[in-house]
């Protein structure tokens, strides 16, 4: 009698690429540290990694290894610890005519047209802001690995906000978020990650993952306001004092 062996995960290979001007930093130099997601580990392997402080775009998930610089840190929401604050609680109110539903994550047209309009309003020297309909696909739809698309829709069933968000085996990461940015007043970008938190709450997941900060980066100032935040540093996964950046690890 043979007995078929237990499916055993292959070695990961780990690449690092070559020097490229930061898209965050002025005059500083970018390296990263990356991998392929593919095969049928590819769920484990992101969640594996996310709690290593990598991040996934398409099927590439990659943490910084900059040479002159540690700015980018990786950070996360602890859920059960969070509590909206009154800026927030403010938010939720205000989108409460909104309705919310996860949704395959499968490219449509009507995605994309708000990823464009988003784009051009808001990273208009973007290289996403050169982005068709075939690599908005493409975003989308490689490298998923226990992923979902996030759909916010006004009252008329316009699609009014979107986040690709991945679940891993100790939360959600919020992998890229685009919205009708003429709505500033919604702050649908904030209401997003308000709702991929309630998300994991209702699933009992204990953190929602962020991708990184960076202290000196006005896109990345949003992140500061949602408050626990756990920052990734040398002695791990560590609770960030009230007003602190995360460079203080």
């Amino acid at each position: 009698m043979s007995v078929i062996p237990p499916r055993q995960r292959p070695l990961q290979q780990f690449f690092r690429s070559g020097p490229m001007p930061c898209p965050y930093l002025p005059g500083e130099v970018e390296r990263k540290l990356f991998t392929r997601l593919t095969g049928p580990f590819a769920a484990e392997i992101n969640s594996t990694l996310s709690r290593a402080g990598f991040r996934r775009s398409h099927d590439i998930v990659y943490r910084p290894v900059c040479p002159t610089c540690i700015a980018c840190v990786p950070v996360r929401i602890p859920v059960e610890a969070y509590v909206p604050s009154r800026t927030m609680r403010r938010v939720l109110k205000r989108n409460g005519d909104l309705e919310v539903a996860e949704v395959p994550a499968v490219a449509t047209g009507e995605q994309f047209r708000l990823f464009a309009a988003y784009q051009k309003s808001r990273h208009g020297d973007s290289d996403m802001a050169r982005m068709g309909l075939t690599d908005f696909s493409a975003m989308v739809d490689e490298g998923r690995a226990d992923t979902t698309i996030l759909e916010v829709r006004d009252a008329t069933d316009r699609l009014v906000g979107a986040l690709l968000t991945d679940r891993l085996a100790d939360g959600c990461s919020a992998v890229y978020s685009f919205f009708d940015a003429r709505q500033d007043t919604r702050s649908l970008g904030t209401f997003l990650i308000l709702m991929l938190i309630e998300r994991c709450r209702r699933e009992k997941l204990p953190h929602v993952y962020l991708g990184y900060w960076i202290d000196a980066s006005r896109k990345m100032a949003y992140k500061a306001r949602f408050r626990p935040l756990e920052a990734l540093g040398p002695d791990g996964w560590q609770r960030l004092p009230a007003g602190v950046s995360p460079q203080w690890l």
